[in-house]
């Protein structure tokens, strides 16, 4: 079997300046939103790969730290495990696949694993091709059953033979990918604007107004952080969690974007009720303000409703109060001016 020249690698690719980070599986949103905000204090090109990881790119970075890039790995780790409570695995190369695949190769619970760009060929060859970030279950069986099992023998095999295997495109990004070469850029991109809020049930219930007072105390929580954040959300998202593992979950818009407890309570009752509550025994409920703009960006309409303009006046008391003596200093209670 004829084997081809490696495409030469440029001097500024080997460079190991590239950072995958893998969080724990089903870390919340509000965590995964945390550990970005400590990749920025690295980097400012930062690319969120939802739900649980993210590729920092370092070029910069490594002179303006004057470090090296494992260096930064490990403060980073230990910066999520004493901050958050969060370990991640951190896997470091020259490029994106690299770094992916180096991640992707550290035990739980996390780790860091920088690749020298001068070693990539002998570190990739002898995993196995199911290993090589960005290479499926299907065809890794398809190169198993030509007999290309590990990195290496992908990274030989001529790419017109590899395209026959697993289709044109797919052909040539896993040669490429096999060999090292992976020209994509990290690309800034954070996650949509969000806030999550959550409430776990004691004990498993079927109690429908115990739901409810649980869904109102959520209601106050978001919109109270909403508003300190200057936000205003343009939709809500309520997730029911059953016993035995299963969910529900349903989102909607607001007719009007909104920060106000009554208008997020009101959205939340109606999706509580689209759920049909029956004989379900819920164990918790997750509660998202999506679409969050800043609130000097909406439009404010005048309410000719008096008893809305007196909630408003309450809200914003409430607000001062909390502010001077804690977020417990006023329960959802005191929210009960109408409910409907």
């Amino acid at each position: 079997m004829a084997v081809e020249a490696r495409p030469r690698v440029s001097g500024d690719q080997r460079v190991s300046s590239v950072m995958h980070v893998r969080c724990p599986d089903r870390l919340p949103e509000d965590v995964f939103r945390r550990v970005l905000e400590l990749l920025a204090e690295f980097s400012p090109v930062v690319q969120a790969l939802p739900p649980s990881a993210a590729l920092v790119e370092l070029k910069g970075a490594l002179r303006y730290h004057g470090t090296d890039a494992r260096r930064l790995g490990e403060v980073l780790r230990i910066r999520t495990l004493s901050q958050l409570g969060v370990d991640v695995r951190v896997g470091i190369g020259s490029t994106i696949v690299v770094a992916a695949t180096a991640s992707g190769q550290i035990g739980a619970p996390g780790g860091v694993l920088a690749i020298d760009p001068e070693r990539v060929d002998d570190w990739l060859g002898p995993l196995p091709v199911e290993a090589l970030h960005g290479i499926g279950p299907k065809q890794a069986a398809a190169l198993r059953e030509f007999g290309v099992h590990c990195v290496g023998l992908l990274a030989a095999v001529p790419p017109a033979t590899v395209q026959r295997l697993l289709g044109g495109k797919a052909g040539r990004l896993a040669v490429d990918r096999a060999r090292g070469i992976d020209p994509r850029p990290v690309a800034p991109r954070a996650l949509p604007a969000t806030l999550t809020v959550r409430h776990a049930f004691a004990q498993h219930t079927l109690d429908g107004a115990l739901v409810r007072a649980a869904l109102l105390d959520l209601v106050v929580q978001l919109a109270h952080r909403l508003r300190q954040r200057g936000q205003v959300a343009r939709g809500l998202t309520l997730v029911l969690r059953f016993a035995g593992g299963g969910s529900w979950e349903k989102t909607r818009r607001l007719p009007e974007a909104s920060a106000h407890d009554d208008d997020l309570r009101t959205l939340a009752y109606r999706i509580v009720d689209a759920a049909g509550l029956q004989r379900g025994r819920l164990t918790g409920l997750v509660l998202k303000g999506e679409d969050l703009v800043a609130a000097d960006q909406v439009a404010q309409q005048i309410s000719l409703d008096q008893a809305r303009e007196d909630r408003l006046v309450a809200e914003a008391a409430s607000d001062r109060i909390r502010a001077k003596f804690g977020p417990g200093a006023i329960g959802p209670a005191a929210t009960f001016l109408r409910v409907s």
